[in-house]
């Protein structure tokens, strides 16, 4: 074989390789957004229905999706224009590198051991709160909009701003790392048709908000003081203390842990003690 054929070979599995990379990226973010399955559904129907018209021989209905199917497209940019963008900004929300996000394994478990602290005590005197932690896809125009605090985070703090008297309580908390970077954020409503109507607001915004990003969204309900985390368009309600903390831990983990050489070293010494 030449190397000309070895390149086209090449060039042909790089082609196949992006192209089944963009289908699977598709695929692993539809099912977090509503509006995405929405279309999905209503193209499906425009095309069954196409290829029945077509099998049956009905020339209005076939005439009338011929014009849409060219037409559609164009109007789906049109209508679906705010969607799309968000969709694009996502990709440049991607965070590789981020100072919030090397937290030590301490950093983790005291932010976990706060907002734990705080939401007991909310749920314990019926304050309503919703507490939403970055993880990969950044939040900051959510920061720009809201309140910006950068202020270390403390159940004390937590509890204070979502005290009903204080202005920024009906917001939402935005946490990057292990700073409270700001309060009174406003996220979007999901428009999920499933969601149960016993629901309030924000239970809702706490949906629509990990429907657009990875965040974890923790919610304390104000008429009852029942805990739930939304995660990935998913509403866990009706969480214990235990089960939210465990969420939280299992949810912050890195997804790769580096081995520094303090710990290797560590790890080294109580080995050999251990053998000792």
């Amino acid at each position: 074989m030449t190397i000309n054929g070895v390149l086209s070979i090449l060039k042909n599995l790089i082609d196949v390789s992006l192209v089944w990379i963009f289908i699977y990226a598709i695929l692993k973010n539809l099912k977090n957004n509503i509006k995405m399955v929405m279309i999905l559904k209503g193209v499906l129907i425009i095309i069954i229905v196409k290829l029945l018209s077509d099998y049956l021989n009905l020339k209005t209905v076939g005439l009338i999706l011929e014009y849409t199917i060219t037409w559609g497209p164009l109007a789906l940019i049109i209508i679906f224009q705010p969607e799309i963008r968000n969709a694009l900004e996502q990709l440049g929300k991607k965070q590789i590198l981020t100072k919030h996000r090397s937290l030590t394994l301490d950093e983790r478990e005291k932010v976990v051991y706060e907002i734990i602290n705080s939401v007991d005590y909310m749920r314990k005197s019926r304050i309503g709160g919703l507490i939403v932690i970055e993880r990969e896809i950044s939040l900051n125009d959510y920061v720009t909009k809201s309140k910006t605090l950068y202020a270390d985070i403390s159940a004390e703090l937590l509890i204070s701003i979502f005290f009903p008297r204080n202005p920024l309580h009906d917001g939402g908390v935005i946490i990057q790392g292990n700073k409270i970077t700001s309060a009174g954020a406003v996220f979007p409503i999901s428009l999920n048709s499933k969601i149960n109507k016993k629901l309030g607001t924000r239970h809702r915004a706490a949906l629509g908000i990990s429907e657009e990003s990875d965040c974890i969204a923790l919610v304390v309900s104000e008429e009852t003081g029942k805990i739930s985390i939304a995660i990935n368009g998913i509403l866990n309600y009706n969480l214990s203390l235990d089960d939210a903390r465990m969420i939280l831990i299992e949810e912050l983990k890195p997804k790769k842990e580096l081995l520094l050489d303090e710990q290797f070293d560590e790890e080294s010494e109580l080995d050999t003690d251990e053998k000792k």
